[in-house]
């Protein structure tokens, strides 16, 4: 692609910009964002997908999501399948509710296809100024705090008792302990600013998993090769069942809803936070093209559904790249290439053990608990709200009963303090659906 081409397309001169930086901020989100490549297909695998290829539907969807993004917007803004989206689709979809995957699937495609319904109509601005902002806050901090509890179980690190509940795991357990001293190092390397931290210890971890026990074998497999061609995708390409969530709406509705407003609040606060770091918003601090930016994350969801992923979003750690002088969609391309490029380091991606994975969890967990901080401790009304929602999300093991609980709680304190003129039409009817739902097991 000639220098010429380049600058008509993403205008690289109004931008302030030049085709090296972009390149470098590219190469810097993509290492910040690296990491999905290995903890994404690992927390799919636990839905009773087809494990092989994960690794392949994974890089495909954040590359096409963010050559998507980069077309239709311009901005330095990456995308793959979320985190806490992806443990929702797991998790809450496939293992509590006991869907099948290829009907969760269905389910994300839905999801995208109402996320994009409501982004063309603009009903999505309504929904988003309604929903009250302690609840936003406390569905963010819950998410992180499910994803950070998932990455401590599934390391070891806290296990079942019949007594607690939960309690510690073994710590003299050479593998438990190497998971415990990944969170530190990846809080240390994330705390310095550390490009990749995350990737950096995932990469360290899988080293020392090489000389220790597990079984017959190491921690760390022996990989068949450093290079090779990538896994197919034939288990998963169009295997979504997109008729199961119609054929059984009593029992999806809920689940469709949680999705898209998980979805839609975090790409929202990304995109304005990214563009913030990127200089992109205008002097009434509104991204110009956020309509654009919310119709290729939702079709993405529905790219990514077909591929046979969890719904795929916007990654905040595009501020990387934005810090790193990223201005424009160019950027987004560099993603995009090296994830394809990625693909073709499958063999080593596969060996990674699974408390290798653990830091990256948690430390994506403590990261989404930043918003907690904005949350008005003094209004007794708004805390409640929050706390219910972000403490029944890794009780219940469920997303969607934490955003349930939350609607339900804000109704109820202010109803029950007279403030019911505070409450919007969208906020009651979502609460009163939810009560039913409880009460009459809708």
């Amino acid at each position: 692609m000639s220098s010429t081409l380049i600058e008509r397309l993403f205008k690289l001169q109004a931008h302030g910009t030049t085709i090296k930086t972009e390149v470098i901020a590219g190469l810097t989100t993509f290492a910040a964002m690296s990491y999905i490549l290995v903890v994404n297909p690992g927390i799919l695998g636990l839905s009773g997908m087809p494990p092989e290829g994960l690794i392949t539907v994974t890089a495909l969807a954040a590359c096409l999501g963010t050559v998507l993004m980069a077309l239709m917007t311009n901005y330095p803004i990456a995308l793959a399948p979320g985190m806490g989206l992806n443990a929702f689709f797991a998790f809450t979809i496939c293992m509590t509710r006991e869907i099948p995957w290829e009907a969760a699937l269905g389910i994300v495609f839905w999801n995208g296809i109402l996320f994009l319904a409501l982004t063309l109509t603009g009903v999505r601005t309504l929904i988003a100024e309604a929903i009250p902002a302690s609840l936003k806050i406390g569905v963010q901090c819950g998410i992180g705090l499910f994803i950070a509890f998932i990455g401590l179980k599934n390391a070891g690190l806290v296990v079942a008792s019949d007594a607690t509940f939960v309690t510690i795991g073994d710590l003299s357990d050479p593998a438990v302990l190497l998971a415990l001293a990944g969170i530190l190092l990846t809080v240390i390397l994330v705390k310095k600013r550390v490009t990749g931290g995350i990737l950096i210890s995932i990469i360290l971890l899988t080293v020392v998993g090489t000389i220790i026990p597990n079984g017959d074998g190491m921690l760390t497999p022996t990989p068949d090769g450093v290079v090779g061609m990538p896994e197919p995708i034939s288990d998963t390409w169009l295997a979504m069942d997109i008729w199961y969530p119609i054929e059984h709406f009593a029992a999806t509705w809920d689940l469709i809803f949680a999705l898209m407003f998980v979805n839609m609040f975090d790409t929202i606060g990304t995109l304005i936070g990214v563009s913030r770091r990127a200089n992109l918003l205008d002097k009434n601090d509104k991204l110009p093209k956020i309509g654009a930016a919310m119709t290729a994350d939702a079709s993405a969801s529905v790219v990514g559904a077909a591929l046979g992923t969890s719904p795929v979003t916007s990654y905040v750690e595009s501020a990387a790249g934005a810090s790193a002088g990223g201005r424009t969609g160019l950027t987004a391309i560099v993603v995009g290439l090296c994830f394809l490029l990625a693909l073709f380091l499958t063999p080593l991606m596969k060996v990674i053990p699974i408390m290798a994975t653990t830091p990256a969890l948690v430390m994506v967990g403590i990261l989404m608990m930043d918003s907690i901080r904005h949350l008005d401790f003094d209004d007794v009304g708004a805390a409640a709200t929050a706390v219910v929602a972000l403490m029944a999300m890794p009780l219940t093991f469920s997303i969607s009963e934490g955003i349930a609980l939350g609607f339900i709680t804000y109704v109820g304190v202010k109803l029950g303090t007279g403030k019911y003129k505070d409450i919007s039409v969208i906020t009651y009817l979502l609460a009163g659906v939810f009560v039913l739902r409880y009460v009459f097991g809708l």
